[in-house]
This record gives C-alpha cells, sequence and structure tokens, in this order.
C-alpha cells in the first residue's frame, strides 16, 4: 500500500475532528467576543452618551432605571467608549433567544433530551428552511456554520431542507423587504401543520440598523406569526441552537400551529435586560 494512501488512512485517527459539546456543555467562546453589553448602575451618572452613540437606539434612559433592548442591539459596542464613568462594559452574553423551551431542560445530556423530544413531537427530524428575506449575508454564514463539522446541528437530529413543504420551522433572516414580503408569505403558506417562525438576527427582529428604512418592514413579525426571537448581529451558531431548542419546546403533541400566539419581540419580553438605580 502506498504510503500517501496509508497516511491519509491514519490521518482522522490521529487528528479526529473535534465537535462541540454545545448544549451538553457551555459553548467555548473566544474572550473578546461581543454579547449584550453590561451596565454598573453604581458608576451610570445617566448623562444619556451611550444612548447617543447608539446606532439601533437599543439603550433606553428612564426615570426608574435603564434598559437594553436586546432586539435591537447590534453588539456593536460603540456604547462602551461613548459612556464617559465607563459604565458599560462588555460581556459574552450571546445566548438570547425568546421563547419556552418546554420540557427540552432537564437532568441528562441536553442534546439526548432534544433528540428525544424531536421523535417525541415528531418522529423524525427536525426540518428547517431557511428564508433570506434581505439580509447582509453575515446571519447566513452563520446558519452554514452550523453544518461544519465543529457544530455539527444534525447530530441533534436537526436537518436543513430546500423545500418548506418540508419544513417544520421557517428560520428567516432579513429586514423583510417589500419585495421579498410576498414570498415569505408563500413560503409560509406552504409549510405543513405544526409550522413554527424563528426571527434571526437584529434585522430579523426590529429594523436593525436599517430600521426606518421605505425599502422594508422593521422585522419580519409585521407580516409573519413569529415564535421566537433570536438576537444578534449576528448570533452565534450556539445562539441559532438554542433558538431551535426554544422553537422545538413550543412544538406540542396535538396542538396545532394555528391555535397558538407568537411571543412578543424581545423589547417587551422577559429578555429586556433592566436594572434599576
Amino acid at each position: 500500500m502506498p504510503l500517501d494512501v496509508l497516511g491519509r488512512l491514519l490521518g482522522p485517527l490521529r487528528q479526529p475532528v473535534v465537535s462541540s459539546r454545545y448544549p451538553a456543555e457551555p459553548p467555548l467562546l473566544a474572550s473578546g467576543a461581543r454579547g449584550l453589553p453590561v451596565v454598573d448602575p453604581q458608576r451610570c451618572t445617566r448623562e444619556g452618551a451611550c444612548v447617543d452613540a447608539c446606532p439601533t437606539g437599543a439603550i433606553a434612559l428612564r426615570e426608574d432605571g435603564w434598559s437594553i433592548d436586546p432586539g435591537r442591539c447590534v453588539f456593536c459596542a460603540a456604547c462602551l467608549p461613548a459612556c464617559p464613568t465607563s459604565a458599560i462594559g462588555n460581556s459574552p452574553t450571546v445566548l438570547l433567544a425568546t421563547g419556552s423551551a418546554g420540557g427540552i431542560r432537564g437532568a441528562g445530556d441536553p442534546g439526548e433530551t432534544l433528540r428525544t423530544a424531536i421523535q417525541g413531537r415528531l418522529g423524525r427530524s427536525l426540518h428547517v428552511r431557511h428564508l433570506d428575506a434581505g439580509s447582509c449575508n453575515g446571519c447566513d454564514w452563520e446558519i452554514a456554520a452550523l453544518l461544519n463539522p465543529y457544530h455539527d446541528v444534525q447530530r441533534l437530529g436537526i436537518d436543513f431542507v430546500a423545500s418548506p413543504r418540508h419544513a417544520d420551522v421557517l428560520l428567516v433572516t432579513g429586514v423583510l423587504t417589500r419585495n421579498l414580503e410576498e414570498a415569505a408569505l408563500r413560503t409560509y403558506e406552504a409549510m405543513p401543520e405544526p409550522r413554527l417562525v424563528v426571527a434571526l438576527g437584529a434585522c430579523a427582529i426590529s429594523g436593525g440598523v436599517f430600521r426606518g428604512s421605505y425599502a422594508g418592514r422593521d422585522g419580519v413579525c409585521g407580516a409573519l406569526p413569529v415564535d421566537v426571537y433570536v438576537p444578534g448581529c449576528p448570533p452565534r451558531p450556539e445562539a441559532i441552537i438554542a433558538g431551535l431548542l426554544a422553537a422545538v419546546g413550543r412544538l406540542e403533541p396535538g396542538r396545532p400551529t394555528s391555535a397558538r400566539r407568537p411571543v412578543p419581540p424581545p423589547e417587551r419580553a422577559a429578555g429586556t435586560v433592566e436594572a434599576d438605580r
């Protein structure tokens, strides 16, 4: 046997591909990873410099405290140098999906619990249809990373499909432009019951940095019944997995999704980060 062929056969044994253990274990984030900012209320002087520096209006000052809207925050960190008292700091908080994970959380391996939940509700893998409704492709690259050898989302019983007729979850990225609104509605209508919608990224949730543009809606919730919101710009692959975990939790056996009520956007949900002075 040629030595090069032998080397190729032994290569995977010497250096096997190491896949992520998330959600069985905490995600491995780089030290410089940007997440939702945190504010020290003891240092905050309420001058409002951070509000003026925020490009998406995610920070708000009120009489009873301050709030950061994760549905608008793009993790740009522009508020950090703007604060004169250094009251705002960076955090690695990226798992911000808003939704109910139901019975998925429990003892044992969460990944195994997820596979059991999917089998119990669907009897097969969870099929996801991705729809780009006018994005910069940042979220799309993170979705593509789910299928690489490290994240390997198929180990959790999740598959991406090309046709909405085979999909259980519609994963929407982008601001939902006027030209793509009809396509989004047709895609949703083509999905069989039960069907769920996940808004991925700040653009899909609130419009992001394009909020207020004449060319699109400020998020997809005005056109589609969104069940789970995954903040971020773009969300990390672990955050997308967390959002799909929440979506699976809403697939209750015997309950048609036409009778469900979508959860509110993060700015009106418990995902909003608040602190009182």
